[in-house]
C-alpha cells in the first residue's frame, strides 16, 4: 500500500486507510470523498474479495461436551441444552448418565412445562442467556410445552440472541427472514444472517447459504459452502457434494477429500456412549 494519499498526493505517515478495501490511504474525509468516483469500482471488487476469503474460511471447532469433553455432533438433535446451568450436553452423557437430574450440575430434571418455562424464562432474566433465548423462542416457534404458536415472539428472541453474538441467534433470525415468519420475507437480510452464523461455525447457515446460492444458479459459491459444511460432519451437505460431482461442479479431488474429511468429523464426534444414546432414542420414538 502506497504511503501517499490517493487523492492528493500528499506523504504523510499518519494516512488512513480505505477500511473497505485496504488498498489505499486519505488524509482524511475530503480527500476521500474526493476520490470516490475513481476508486469505487476497484474498492468494491476488493473489498467482496476480502469478505470471501472470511466467509470460505475453515470454521471454528465445535464446542465439546463438558462432561465427557468429546466434540458435540453438529445436529442439535444430538445434545440437548440444560436449563438448569446453562451447558449444551451430548445425548450420550444425557442418557447413559442419569435421567432424573442434570449430569453436569446434578439439578433434578424439570418435570412439568411451567417449570422448564420458569427456568428458561430465569436464565434469560438473570444471565441474559442467548442459548435459553434460543430454546424458548423454539418453543413459541413450533407451540411446545404448553405455548401457542407466536412466530413474532420466537423472531425477537432468536434476535435479541443474535445481538448477543449467538451463532444459532443470526441462524434462526435468518431462517424467519427466509420463511416470512415472524418478519416480513427478505432474502437479502435471510442471507446476511446465514453468513455471520456460518462465518461462527453454524453448519445448517452454511448448508442453507449453499442452497441459496445454487437456486441462483451460482453453482460453484454454493458447492464450496456444501463442501465446507460436509468437511464439519453434515450429511445432508455431502449428498449434495456427491450429486455437484455427479454433474462435473466437483473436482474427483474435492470429492474424495470432502468424503475424508467428513469422515474425520464423525469420527470425533462418536463414543459408545453416544451409540447407546441413539438406540434408546430411537426405542422412544417408537
Amino acid at each position: 500500500m502506497s504511503s501517499h494519499c490517493a487523492s492528493c498526493g500528499k506523504a504523510d505517515a499518519n494516512l488512513k486507510a480505505c477500511t473497505a478495501c485496504m488498498l489505499v490511504k486519505y488524509c482524511g474525509v475530503d480527500c476521500q470523498v474526493a476520490h470516490r468516483a475513481a476508486h469505487k469500482k476497484a474498492c468494491r471488487e476488493k473489498a467482496r474479495e476480502l469478505f470471501d476469503q472470511k466467509l470460505y474460511a475453515q470454521p471454528p471447532k465445535r464446542e465439546e461436551c463438558p462432561i465427557c469433553m468429546i466434540t458435540l455432533p453438529c445436529s442439535d438433535a444430538d445434545s440437548v441444552y440444560m436449563s438448569c446451568c446453562g451447558k449444551i450436553i451430548c445425548n450420550g452423557c444425557r442418557y447413559c448418565l442419569t435421567r432424573n437430574c442434570c449430569p453436569f450440575c446434578n439439578t433434578p430434571a424439570a418435570l412439568t412445562d411451567e417449570e422448564i418455562m420458569k427456568r428458561l424464562s430465569d436464565r434469560i432474566e438473570k444471565y441474559n442467556d442467548p442459548e435459553a433465548m434460543i430454546v424458548l423462542g423454539s418453543k413459541h416457534e413450533n407451540g411446545s410445552n404448553g405455548l401457542p404458536v407466536d412466530h413474532l415472539k420466537a423472531f425477537e428472541l432468536f434476535q435479541r440472541a443474535s445481538e448477543l453474538g449467538c451463532a444459532a441467534g443470526h441462524y434462526n433470525v435468518g431462517s424467519s427472514y427466509d420463511r416470512g415468519e415472524g418478519a416480513e420475507m427478505d432474502m437479502k437480510k435471510a442471507v446476511h444472517h446465514y453468513q455471520i452464523a456460518a462465518m461462527m461455525g453454524h453448519v445448517y447457515a452454511r448448508h442453507n447459504l449453499a442452497c441459496t446460492e445454487a437456486d441462483n444458479g451460482n453453482y460453484q459459491r454454493g458447492m464450496k459452502h456444501f463442501m465446507i459444511a460436509a468437511k464439519c460432519g453434515l450429511r445432508d451437505s455431502l449428498n449434495n457434494v456427491k450429486d455437484g460431482f455427479r454433474l462435473d461442479n466437483v473436482t474427483k479431488e474435492e470429492f474424495e477429500k470432502t468424503l475424508r474429511d467428513y469422515q474425520a468429523a464423525c469420527d470425533q464426534t462418536k463414543s459408545e456412549q453416544r451409540d447407546r444414546a441413539a438406540i434408546i432414542a430411537a426405542s422412544e420414538r417408537e
